[in-house]
């Protein structure tokens, strides 16, 4: 089994483009470093003009448990 975690990068938006408030490197840098594997990041919202509003970074770890034998 698998827990997911899920990371909302907000984009700033300047007069041309949209820039990511934090470096996404960064988080996925940090996330692995906590025992999280990367899975997928997307843009699921979209502000004017068709352009995101957020990255949604995704991430997923086993679950460890601990089995104890039948008596």
């Amino acid at each position: 089994m698998y827990e997911y975690k899920f990371v909302k990068v907000d984009l700033g938006m300047s007069m041309f483009e949209s820039k990511p408030k934090e470096d996404y490197q960064d988080v996925i840098h940090k996330h692995a470093a906590e025992g999280w594997r990367f899975i997928q990041i997307f843009a699921p919202s979209t502000k004017g003009y068709g352009s995101a509003a957020y990255f949604e970074l995704i991430f997923e770890r086993s679950l460890h448990y601990e089995v104890t034998p039948k008596s």
